[in-house]
């Protein structure tokens, strides 16, 4: 329903508000053209006469049609919208935080600060705190907390540094804000080289051998050891209750579907399915080893005593076990994601 409001007041109040977000604008207070002395010759003058021609064009052309004037200059500047949003186009000032000219750098150096300092302040948070002898429970909230934090901070400086130049670049180069800073310049030379398929061929390999040498080593830790009892029996790196309860073969059973997924990850077509039992797999060793950790479960006390290691050897040990177990999972399932984001 058109409000009661002639065309007059209307167009003064939407210019009035368009010239009041004009950025340094020294505004002529709504005057109309006609009523505008010699001094007021500014350049929100001619912006606000610009506007001022185009709304009763575009209001004259729709009583030509038949409208009212009334309803005519309604929908006009209905279809003019926020007169904050135009001020913003006549200024040449963006809305957004940060404009295109900047948006992947800025998204390329969030992710590589992100993924490269927050696991490095969370092992060495975690570590720290595992020396100090934390229990479990605050060993992990602790780790997390610091983590959290530091991604805070990186999203938060980083987007108010690209934000800002945003805004300044414009300025010290004389053009409009965002303007300033074109985009880098990209030639096909910057597109990565596809990895071949003997080079995937090749990591699949080398992972392979890796899961078979572990595999081993587990298995033949009980016989094989540095350390003997008095009777030169050898006395086992890890602890016996992995044996006497089945657990280690679990263990090695959950290593065994992880090779598994990475064959089928190198020859299946990718799918929702696939994806998922693949994701569930590659957490499923990190939480195992992360629980073993937590309850002092992986290494032997008789070993531990045997070498004549410090006490605080086994807590350091569990810590970096439990770090680097939750840094595992985090990776695997953003891993997954992105995997699934590509397709």
């Amino acid at each position: 329903m058109t409000p009661a409001a002639t065309t007059d007041t209307l167009t003064d109040r939407y210019v009035a508000a368009v010239l009041r977000h004009l950025p340094g604008s020294r505004r002529s207070g709504g005057r109309r053209p006609e009523d505008q002395r010699p001094e007021d010759q500014r350049p929100d003058i001619d912006i606000e006469r610009e506007l001022r021609a185009s709304i009763a064009d575009a209001v004259d052309d729709r009583v030509e049609a038949g409208a009212d004037r009334a309803e005519a200059e309604f929908a006009v500047l209905t279809e003019l919208g926020d007169p904050a949003r135009l001020a913003a186009g006549y200024a040449d000032r963006p809305l957004q935080l940060i404009g295109p000219a900047l948006y992947l750098d800025y998204t390329r150096l969030l992710t590589a600060l992100l993924v490269t300092i927050v696991p490095a302040v969370a092992v060495a948070v975690g570590l720290m705190q595992g020396l100090r002898g934390a229990g479990a429970l605050g060993l992990i909230g602790d780790t997390l907390g610091a983590a959290l934090t530091t991604a805070a901070h990186l999203v938060c400086w980083t987007t108010l540094l690209f934000a800002t130049i945003e805004r300044v670049a414009g300025r010290v180069t004389g053009g409009a804000a965002g303007r300033g800073t074109p985009a880098r310049r990209w030639t096909p030379d910057a597109l990565p080289e596809p990895p071949t398929r003997r080079a995937r061929y090749g990591e699949l390999i080398t992972y392979t051998v890796a899961m078979v040498l572990f595999t081993t080593f587990i298995l033949l830790s009980p016989a094989i050891s540095t350390e003997t009892d008095a009777h030169g029996a050898p006395i086992g790196v890890f602890a016996p209750w992995l044996w006497q309860t089945g657990f280690v073969y679990a263990f090695i059973a959950l290593v065994t579907l992880n090779l598994a997924v990475a064959y089928a990850k190198h020859y299946a077509r990718w799918s929702v399915p696939l994806a998922v039992a693949g994701t569930l797999v590659e957490i499923a060793c990190p939480i195992a080893l992360l629980w073993l950790a937590a309850g002092d479960r992986v290494l032997n006390p008789g070993f531990t005593q045997a070498a004549a290691w410090p006490q605080s050897a086994t807590s350091w040990i569990n810590t970096a076990l439990i770090v680097v177990s939750a840094l595992s999972i985090v990776f695997a399932v953003i891993d997954g994601i992105a995997r699934a984001t590509r397709r």
